[in-house]
């Protein structure tokens, strides 16, 4: 398995960026896609996750940020709009197989810096 994200970059408060992630080696409509974050001195938090069916999203985020996913290209992204100098971090892409109660495989991070 095979998770590639991309699209991170240095963007001023108030603008917008998106992540997007390529996954190969797996049934990519049989896992539940995430995007994590990790800023310095912090834990890995989770932001935003999107099954078949749903989505879910940290309190920090919601009405900012919108995860979407395209089974056909095995993708998922992260539309992240009105950036905070909090949101700066490492974000990474994850896959779970559904069922399961932890992500099992991680993409590279890409670092996004939000300037005030």
């Amino acid at each position: 398995v095979q998770l590639q994200a991309s699209g991170g970059g240095l963007v001023q408060a108030g603008g917008s960026l998106r992540l997007s992630c390529a996954a190969s080696g797996l049934t990519f409509s049989s896992y539940t896609m995430g995007w994590f974050r990790q800023a310095p001195g912090k834990e890995r938090e989770l932001v935003a996750a999107i099954s078949w069916s749903s989505t879910d999203y940290a309190d920090s985020v919601k009405g900012r940020f919108t995860i979407s996913r395209d089974n056909a290209k095995n993708t998922v992204a992260l539309q992240m709009n009105s950036l905070k100098p909090e949101d700066t971090a490492v974000y990474y892409c994850a896959a779970r197989i559904q069922g399961a109660h932890v992500f099992g495989f991680w993409g590279q991070g890409t670092q996004v810096t939000v300037s005030s």
